[in-house]
């Protein structure tokens, strides 16, 4: 359980802000995560690694000559915001380019690839490396769904070794990915992990059990077994892993046997005595082996197995010299120049201006409250909602929810102060909910709101017509971004219904506020049907079996947003000027 924090919601916040200052030799903190403190000599590809918190030394302790340029921070198991990776990148990128360089999850996958569209856009040559090692989250034959794990620790070892060396974009991306190619990884968990602030684990496993096969975001394994001794463990683990070997692999392995953050080293290090001799009698020579925490997750016990099998292009990179905060090896010499320019330069932002009419304004005012409805709403179900999640996910539906919606209001507050109207104040809120929520939902919501407030625009108070439009456009969007369809147990499977429910009503010219009610009733109907469902998408696509009795979370929380923020939508206020 974590005991020292303040407010649980600015934990991971705080936690990044101390690190840099013990670190400050190292590190600098910038908007949405850290950097070296010195910028190369000369240009060289930025690789910038990034997910959630909670897994330290992953990702901001592995900032440094030889490893990583950047890392993206996003909060507790969440996936960090597209803003987030924008900034970092840009703090980082000395000329020569940059990867990201993330684990295999939704989120992750949107958020940077937003980023990297963005950057691109600008000029800035950006690439992705998804990392999929987890054995357990997938079959071999759908080997690109699955998620990434301990297994980041040794492709960014080696694309951070490869771009220190000068190698350009190109060859740096193609050995991470062939890192990734070559890279197996199994887990097993001993008990799960608390969030700060919260008195209960994610999950918990029955006495003398253990969860084979987890992830690192406390999601529970894919079955539960009985906790065998330390060689019964090591034999199970080895097994597994070598009954994976990748095509061609060689005969030298670069071995993590890493411990996820209630585990003791010297656990681990019997653990060893029994995985070593293993793979020395299967045939294969330990290339510069680690025993230790290196990916946690939070407090859990538990322990995880990764392989990686070398060539000699990858064996050089990965034993390469590097020096970081949290991990050492070898002598660094490298040469660096004057730190990057502060932080202010680098990222000055002017308030916007607003032109809107009064009609707009007006409703406006409205679109305020929903957030405002919105935001205490989340505030009141957050409990809830995390416990739906942590059925067969990590459990943080709930905080992200809260996190983005709160920070929706706030930036939709400031926007109305300065003039903006509906659509303005939508989109404004929009970006704030991806940028602090972070994950799958956080960007989805966004992503949907600013398309909802694109299509309002600034200048009327909608018809139901144009009320209409903008909800399809929400749904549109956050449709192409997901790529989920009715069934994938998302989301989506209210959204869809409600978007539909409204347009059939609407277009035939029943009442806004008739028509938005009994979508919603259909939108709730169809979210607790989702109960049914086997999930197909996201984290919780692993633990199906686990998630069939329970409702999404995502669809839940959707509709309850929609019933609730209807009044304030399809209400026709008066713009002040014409009250009098």
């Amino acid at each position: 359980m974590t005991r020292i924090f303040n407010d649980p919601a600015d934990f991971a916040d705080e936690a990044l802000a101390g690190f840099c200052d013990a670190h400050s030799d190292l590190v600098r903190q910038v908007e949405g995560g850290a950097v070296r403190r010195s910028r190369p000599a000369t240009p060289k590809v930025a690789v910038i690694a990034g997910g959630g918190s909670g897994h330290y030394p992953a990702f901001a302790g592995i900032i440094g000559p030889g490893f990583a340029d950047g890392a993206v921070v996003g909060n507790i198991f969440t996936s960090p915001s597209s803003q987030q990776a924008y900034s970092v990148a840009k703090a980082a990128n000395s000329g020569a380019g940059v990867v990201f360089t993330y684990g295999n999850y939704a989120g992750d996958v949107m958020n940077f690839g937003m980023a990297s569209e963005r950057l691109n856009a600008e000029g800035i040559a950006t690439e992705n490396v998804l990392i999929t090692d987890d054995i357990a989250s997938a079959s071999h034959d759908e080997i690109e769904k699955r998620r990434g794990i301990a297994g980041d620790f040794v492709v960014f070892k080696v694309m951070g070794a490869a771009a220190e060396a000068g190698l350009d974009l190109d060859s740096v991306v193609r050995l991470g990915r062939k890192a990734n190619e070559f890279t197996r990884t199994i887990g097993t968990a001993f008990s799960g992990c608390t969030f700060p602030g919260a008195d209960q684990p994610l999950f918990r496993l029955p006495e003398g059990q253990m969860g084979l096969g987890l992830g690192i975001h406390g999601e529970p394994g894919l079955f539960d077994t009985e906790l065998p001794s330390a060689v019964e463990l090591g034999q199970e683990l080895v097994r597994r892993v070598l009954a994976e070997t990748p095509v061609g692999a060689s005969t030298r392995l670069a071995v993590i046997l890493n411990g996820l953050g209630s585990t003791k080293h010297e656990e681990l290090f019997v653990l060893w005595r029994t995985v070593a001799p293993l793979l020395r009698e299967a045939g294969y020579a330990l290339v510069m082996p680690e025993v230790g925490e290196l990916v946690t997750s939070l407090d859990m016990a538990g322990a995880s197995l990764t392989l990686t099998w070398l060539d000699d292009e990858l064996e050089q990179y990965w034993t390469a010299p590097t020096l970081t905060p949290a991990y050492r090896r070898g002598a660094v010499g490298f040469d660096v120049a004057a730190s990057h320019a502060s932080e202010a330069e680098l990222h000055a932002v002017t308030a916007a201006n607003y032109s809107s009419t009064d009609e707009s304004r007006a409703y406006a005012s409205q679109c305020l409250q929903a957030l405002d409805t919105t935001a205490a709403l989340l505030r009141d179900c957050e409990a809830m909602l995390g416990d739906m999640d942590a059925i067969a996910g990590d459990g943080d539906h709930g905080r992200g929810m809260v996190r983005g919606s709160a920070a929706a209001l706030d930036a939709a507050t400031v926007a109305f102060e300065r003039g903006a109207g509906a659509g303005s104040l939508l989109a404004a809120a929009g970006d704030a909910w991806a940028d602090k929520a972070g994950g799958t939902s956080g960007v989805l919501w966004g992503a949907g709101l600013r398309a909802f407030g694109e299509r309002l625009g600034d200048a009327e108070t909608p018809t139901p017509d144009i009320l209409a439009q903008s909800v399809r456009a929400f749904a549109d969007r956050i449709s192409n971004l997901g790529k989920a369809e009715i069934g994938d147990k998302t989301m989506m499977d209210a959204l869809l219904p409600f978007a539909s429910s409204f347009e059939d009503r609407v277009l035939p010219g029943a009442a806004a506020e008739d028509a938005w009610a009994a979508a919603a009733s259909d939108a709730t109907e169809a979210a607790a049907s989702t109960a049914g469902l086997r999930p197909l998408k996201g984290r919780a696509r692993p633990l199906a079996e686990k998630s069939i009795g329970t409702p999404d979370p995502g669809a839940t929380s959707l509709a309850m947003v929609f019933a609730a923020v209807g009044p304030h939508f399809t209400a026709i206020p008066v713009p002040a000027a014409a009250s009098n």
